[in-house]
């Protein structure tokens, strides 16, 4: 099937592009909200514009739309025009989305597709953490940690290349502290600088980061692809 994908730049919506290529899908589109609001239920904010780059690399066309509002119904409506959008020029049958556990996103999103005729695929669904997080590296996904809001991560997490022994390391922090492993549910978010996706692997060269004792960011304020020729 045609699909569009909606696109984060994070390590979920960038696997789940991954995998349902796998399954044959083509992957048409990218669809991008730049939400303002960093309280949002269905989006992810940081670092949206260095997407991108992202696009690029792989080769997809982005779609991106704004959205000034965390509410979900709000939101839901913008996302719906993306899809229309993507509908008319891309001829798209159905969208696919990295949610993992969330049932109220997943809910969301197929009932969105419902009303447009649309195929709705989660090929992360419900995927164990731990599993999960290891095939991410195994499969050659380069990702770094660009927020964090929960007990037990800290401002050393910002900025970090997450390799295996870090993998563990989360593991017993998620086990200690309560939160998902997988944090889909907004303890920490990434960015994935390479992938088998990717022609060319993405360089930062400059970055601020901002900590607050519980909450931190690591921002992204120039990048570019590298050339891996």
């Amino acid at each position: 099937m045609k699909l569009a994908s909606l696109f984060s730049g994070g390590k979920d919506s960038t696997y789940a592009i991954h995998l349902a290529k796998k399954q044959g899908h083509e992957i048409v589109c990218l669809l991008s909200v730049f939400a303002k609001s960093e309280e949002s239920h269905l989006l992810h904010h940081p670092n949206l514009k260095w997407t991108k780059l992202q696009s690029e690399s792989m080769n997809i066309p982005q779609l991106t739309i704004c959205s000034d509002s965390d509410n979900t119904a709000d939101e839901l409506i913008v996302i719906e025009k993306l899809l229309q959008n993507a509908k008319e020029s891309f001829h798209i049958e159905g969208l696919v989305h990295g949610g993992i556990k969330s049932n109220f996103q997943k809910e969301k999103f197929e009932t969105l597709c419902d009303k447009l005729n649309l195929i709705c695929i989660a090929p992360l669904w419900n995927t164990e953490p731990k599993a999960y997080m290891d095939e991410l590296l195994t499969s050659d996904f380069h990702f770094m940690m660009i927020t964090v809001s929960s007990d037990g991560l800290d401002e050393t997490w910002l900025g970090k290349l997450i390799s295996k022994s870090d993998i563990e390391i989360l593991n017993n922090l998620s086990k200690n502290f309560g939160f998902n492993l997988n944090f889909e549910g907004g303890e920490a978010e990434t960015f994935v600088i390479d992938c088998p996706l990717f022609s060319n692997s993405i360089k930062v060269n400059q970055f601020t980061k901002k900590w607050d004792g519980y909450r931190g960011r690591f921002e992204i304020v120039d990048a570019e692809l590298n050339n891996n020729a």
